[in-house]
């Protein structure tokens, strides 16, 4: 394995955005960004060994100041949504920034996504790492986070999240990077095909917070359990999709047991015959086919503009709005505990 580092650009703050290129031995290559710890690129062959990006991101590293869509970047302290931006923990109420139309969303507009990262090289490997002091972004506690990049000749990358707290406090963390598996510019996914080891899906309000109530996807446009294109359900009545413009769900696994690697979903697209098998420790999978990206990003690698469904994430987490859902899987992290969770993304083809 080749690591390659050097600055990337500056922070509005004079800070150096380091970028690191981990090359492996077939010259398939992933690159991650300090700003945010975010994937910034990942370059897999296709079914001929044609080489191309199949990760969404911008030209310049300021396009990642601040990016709605959050394109590559490890989200938290909780990722996606609390509903109103109200927690309890210990009998304490939080008031937390509510920044996605009433709700909190991925830790704030300050969150980790927003932040600059500490990075360094650890033999085959990238290690971030972040301290979120206590009262940050409303949260309790100081919270010192890790994340660890390993990428293998397998064209593998696993992404590890490791946290410690001082006081009880919610992590749920993720990577929030899109796919397209035809190259980052190459149009919409919608063709793509998902496999999703999910038999149930939560039902959705109107705010998109869970009701509580699960939802069997047994033949409805939410039945990921085997091979299925985005295209033909992106507009259905079915769970708010129509009202979500596109999926913006949360799929709980079936079979998932707490620290247990297990597989989640495989996305495959039969025009380059790439495909992204993902494994994880969580609970759920996030899918959201990109809904909101016309509009709202900067210039992109190819020096165009995304248009919405231009790729698709796969974020493995808790579920939303855990910490107000006792019968949810908890989100607390208590002293003297270790948060450690762990997503695969192991690239292949048809």
């Amino acid at each position: 394995m080749e690591i390659e580092q050097h600055i990337w650009g500056m922070t509005p703050e004079g800070e150096a955005i380091v970028r690191y290129t981990m090359r492996n031995t077939s010259g398939a290559e992933i690159a991650l960004s300090t700003y945010g710890a975010a994937v910034v690129a990942a370059r897999v062959p296709d079914r001929d060994g044609r080489l191309d990006d199949v990760v969404l991101g911008y030209r310049r590293p300021e396009g990642y100041f601040g990016d709605p869509a959050a394109a590559g970047k490890s989200v938290g302290r909780c990722a996606n949504r609390i509903a109103g931006g109200r927690m309890e923990i210990d009998g304490t109420e939080y008031r937390l920034e509510t920044n996605n139309g009433g709700n909190h969303l991925h830790g704030g507009s300050k969150g980790f996504a927003n932040r600059m990262w500490e990075g360094r090289v650890e033999t085959n490997r990238v290690v971030m790492s972040l301290l979120s002091e206590d009262g940050d972004q409303g949260y309790p506690g100081t919270l010192a986070v890790e994340a660890v990049f390993d990428f293998d000749d397998d064209n593998s990358l696993e992404i590890t999240y490791l946290a410690r707290t001082d006081r009880t406090t919610v992590v749920n963390l993720t990577n929030h990077v899109y796919f397209n598996l035809s190259g980052e510019a190459s149009g919409d996914v919608l063709d793509h095909e998902l496999r999703l080891n999910a038999s149930q899906v939560l039902e959705m309000d109107e705010r998109q917070i869970p009701t509580g109530r699960r939802l069997d996807v047994a033949g409805t446009p939410q039945d990921f359990r085997t091979f299925r294109a985005f295209r033909p359900g992106i507009d259905a009545d079915f769970n708010r999709i129509r009202d979500f413009r596109g999926y913006d769900h949360p799929f709980p696994l079936d079979g998932w047991r707490p620290g247990i690697l297990g597989e989640a979903a495989t996305l495959r697209d039969p025009h380059s015959g790439r495909t992204v098998t993902v494994l994880t420790s969580q609970p759920s999978v996030m899918v959201y086919t990109g809904n909101w990206l016309a509009g709202g990003c900067p210039e992109t690698k190819s020096g165009g503009r995304y248009r919405d469904h231009a790729g698709v994430a796969l974020e493995c987490q808790n579920l939303p709005d855990a910490v107000n859902r006792p019968e949810f899987p908890s989100p607390l992290l208590h002293p003297g505990e270790l948060y450690c969770q762990k997503t695969v993304y192991r690239f292949g083809i048809l």
